[in-house]
């Protein structure tokens, strides 16, 4: 096992090897209706096989994994229409860019790879709402996954409070998708979803509030499935979070912490996250491990 970091001005590649686990665009070319933000994708196992799906014809705004939050104030750096209560999504011109402002770290040591940069989040209007330091790190785990664990903190940077929320905040029942997002790819649906209190779909599942959850699902072409699991650092709001998962008409993994309840980020004030997540040529039998293995790295 050798990881290596390769970099442009506009992405990086994190790499096992000959495999690309990971790549990271920072600096996207995305339609301004789709709130352009940083993601990773494509993301594969050790083993090179897919596990993420970029720009669905669905939700064109899920793009492998993305910090994206759909309710900042009036603001949405999700991407597409808006959850208006009593009215329904509307489109609005309030979606949003997380602009890349410079790298801060972009090193391998200790066979852990990194990459840190600050952003500013920009309203669609032009008003700067948030500044923001963001880290991922890259690390094997075993023969047969490896981890990859983010960082933020986002700073108010205006002169009054914001509330960071949901749809279902905003009155859509079960609806609390935003923050760290994983999609699928479609060969996925109708996947497993695992937690350390059993398996089950979904609908099923979303909502319930665990600290970590992981998703199974078998790929096309070759005769595998592979697994992967999101560990929520327990310093983080509203822990252990309600999860927005799915695995009817597609897969996905969010522990989404304003699910049902907003965060309240006065002016000046800094708020912190902390994830990882496990990539593995496994199965739901071995999501416990994984989540053992993840859980100090936070």
């Amino acid at each position: 096992m050798t990881l290596a970091l390769t970099r442009t001005d506009a992405a990086l590649s994190m790499t096992d090897g000959e495999t690309e686990l990971m790549r990271y665009v920072f600096v996207p070319d995305t339609p301004q209706l789709e709130a352009p933000k940083p993601y990773i994708d494509p993301i594969r196992t050790r083993a090179g096989r897919v596990v993420s799906l970029f720009r669905p014809w669905d939700h064109v705004w899920h793009k492998g994994i993305a910090w994206s939050l759909p309710v900042v104030g009036d603001e949405n750096f999700w991407g597409g229409p808006t959850y208006l209560r009593d009215q329904g999504y509307v489109q609005q011109s309030n979606d949003g860019t997380q602009r890349h402002v410079g790298v801060v770290a972009s090193a391998v040591e200790h066979e852990v790879a990194t990459f840190s940069h600050d952003l500013e989040w920009v309203s669609e209007g032009g008003q700067r709402m948030f500044t923001e330091r963001r880290t991922l790190s890259a690390r094997v785990l075993d023969d047969t996954a490896w981890a990859l664990t983010f960082e933020t903190s986002m700073t108010n940077s205006t002169d009054g409070t914001i509330a960071i929320g949901s749809p279902t905040t905003r009155g859509r029942e079960n609806a609390g998708y935003g923050g760290l997002f994983w999609r699928g790819p479609r060969s996925f649906t109708d996947g497993l979803l695992v937690t350390a209190e059993g398996t089950g779909t979904g609908s099923a599942l979303r909502g319930q509030r665990h600290e970590w959850m992981g998703y199974e699902g078998r790929h096309d072409e070759v005769d595998a499935s592979s697994l992967v699991v999101m560990v929520d650092a327990a310093s983080n709001p509203h822990h252990p979070p309600q999860w927005f998962a799915r695995s009817e008409e597609f897969a996905a993994l969010n522990p989404a912490p304003f699910f049902s309840e907003e965060v309240q980020v006065r002016a000046g004030e800094t708020v912190s996250f902390r994830y990882a997540v496990g990539v593995a040529d496994a199965g739901a039998a071995d999501a416990a491990r994984i989540a053992d293995g993840l859980r100090p790295l936070l």
